[in-house]
């Protein structure tokens, strides 16, 4: 299910010019005289009339005060306000006005909030994460994402995974020294969860094991969350400290908490120098 919201509008050009090249929407689809903008999941649509819809809020939220502010950077000369805490809604945010003198604005929530990523933004957006707020990952949201988890794929439906939380401090402390360096992140975080398969169930528990675990990093992004995959951890002593059978495989533990920090996008090879048609 989908919707997108439209307005009328009189200067076409100068709205695109706005949301296009000033707030960083982009073009979903151009019709005759209307044009539909996205940005994440909201689809906005303007079309060129003789009256104008000025009625309302446009808002676009983001998912930190620094995205905020970067956007009142960009949009300073139109701000109506500067950036500001807002108590009673629990949010960041300003407003500027488009060239319909419709009020727009722009807000990061200072509260944890149910997921609205769309699915590229997921893929595109998630990243390693290494350090961790303090602030503890509320047992409702647990189950949410595992809810999501449990729809992983596996070799004939055998569904041969199982997710081990671990909030023992000692035990993390423990797992965070297991490989120097790059285990540490471990440490860093309320939490862990160590993703396995058992064997005795599915003839693939490596391919199960690793898709289990990549399916919980992009659902623990969606709701906010940083993970980071440490390998190398289906270990004797490894589990030993957490109880799993010696025979069953464990693709990583990985951290889990809300993010402390925003790495920047690594560089990525083009598209063509990763794909081959084999015509």
């Amino acid at each position: 299910m989908a919707g997108i919201t439209f307005f009328r509008t009189k200067d076409l050009e100068a709205i695109k010019e706005l949301y296009l090249s000033r707030i960083g929407m982009t073009t979903w689809l151009v019709q005759p005289d209307c044009v539909i903008l996205k940005h994440g999941n909201l689809l906005l649509g303007f079309c060129e009339r003789e009256e104008v819809d000025s009625q309302g809020i446009i808002t676009f939220f983001y998912q930190g005060r620094e995205d905020v502010d970067e956007m009142y950077q960009k949009l300073q000369p139109l701000a109506i306000d500067e950036p500001r805490v807002h108590e009673t809604y629990g949010i960041y945010h300003f407003f500027i006005k488009d060239p319909d003198d419709r009020l727009v604005e722009f807000q990061a929530f200072i509260h944890p909030i149910d997921p609205y990523l769309s699915g590229n933004e997921i893929l595109l957006t998630r990243r390693s994460i290494r350090t961790f707020q303090d602030a503890a990952i509320p047992d409702e949201l647990l189950w949410k994402l595992f809810e999501i988890c449990r729809f992983a794929p596996t070799s004939r439906n055998c569904q041969s995974y199982r997710f081990i939380v671990i909030r023992d401090p000692k035990v993390l402390r423990f797992l965070a020294g297991i490989r120097g360096g790059n285990s540490a992140p471990i440490a860093r975080a309320p939490m862990a969860v160590a993703i396995c398969t058992d064997p005795g169930i599915t003839g693939r528990p490596v391919q199960d094991g690793c898709i289990a675990a990549y399916h919980f990093m992009l659902a623990a992004k969606l709701f906010g969350l940083g993970t980071c995959w440490i390998a190398a951890m289906d270990r004797v002593d490894v589990k030993e400290a957490l109880g799993i059978p010696q025979e069953h495989y464990i693709a990583t533990i990985t951290p889990i908490g809300y993010p402390a920090e925003r790495p920047q996008v690594p560089p990525r090879k083009p598209v063509d120098e990763l794909v081959n048609f084999l015509d």
